[in-house]
C-alpha cells in the first residue's frame, strides 16, 4: 500500500516526468480536506461496535433464517464471527478512507474473501446486505455535521459510500 503521495511520485518516477499541476491541484485537495476524512474515520472508528450491531440486527431481522437453526448465524460462535466479519471489513475500510485508497481494502480484506465464504457455505448476498446496512449507519453518523470540519463533504461521503458497495460487491 502506498500512500497518496509516495503514488504519484512513484508513478511519474516511472514515466520519467515531472509530477504534473494536475496531480499537484488533485493531492493540495486531499491535504485541504484530510481533517474532514479524518473527522469521518475517528466517528465511524469511535462507533464501530454500534454500526455492526445496529446492521446485524436489520439483517437478522429482515433474513430470520440466519439465526433459525440450521442457519449460517445459528449458535453463539457462528454468530460472533458473523460479528467479527462484520467489523473487520468495516476496519479495513476505515483504512481505505484514512488513506483516500482502496488498495488496503482489497489486498488485505476483500481479495479471496467471496471464495472463502463460497467453501464456507456462507451466503454471500447475506453479507453484501450487511454490508449495505454498515454503510447507511456510518454514512449517518460520518455526515453529521454537529461538532465537525466545516465544509461541503458530499465527495468524501460518495467515497466513503464506495469503499463499502465495493466491498459489497466483493461477496455477493
Amino acid at each position: 500500500m502506498l500512500d497518496a503521495f509516495t503514488k504519484v511520485v512513484s508513478q511519474a518516477d516511472t514515466r520519467g516526468e515531472y509530477v504534473s499541476n494536475a496531480q499537484i491541484d488533485a493531492l493540495s485537495a486531499m491535504v485541504k480536506d484530510g481533517l474532514k476524512r479524518i473527522d469521518a474515520v475517528n466517528r465511524i472508528t469511535g462507533n464501530a461496535s454500534g454500526i455492526v450491531a445496529s446492521a446485524a440486527r436489520a439483517l437478522f431481522a429482515e433474513q430470520p433464517q440466519l439465526i433459525a437453526p440450521g442457519g449460517n448465524a445459528y449458535t453463539n460462535r457462528r454468530m460472533a464471527a458473523c460479528l467479527r466479519d462484520m467489523e473487520i471489513i468495516l476496519r479495513y475500510i476505515t483504512y481505505a478512507i484514512f488513506t483516500g485508497d482502496a488498495s488496503v481494502l482489497d489486498d488485505r480484506c476483500l481479495n479471496g474473501l467471496r471464495e472463502t465464504y463460497l467453501a464456507l457455505g456462507v451466503p454471500g448476498a447475506s453479507v453484501a446486505a450487511g454490508i449495505a446496512k454498515m454503510k447507511d449507519a456510518a454514512i449517518a453518523i460520518a455526515n453529521d455535521p454537529n461538532g465537525i470540519t466545516k465544509g461541503d463533504c458530499s465527495a468524501l461521503m460518495a467515497e466513503i459510500a464506495g469503499y463499502f458497495d465495493r466491498a459489497a460487491a466483493a461477496v455477493a
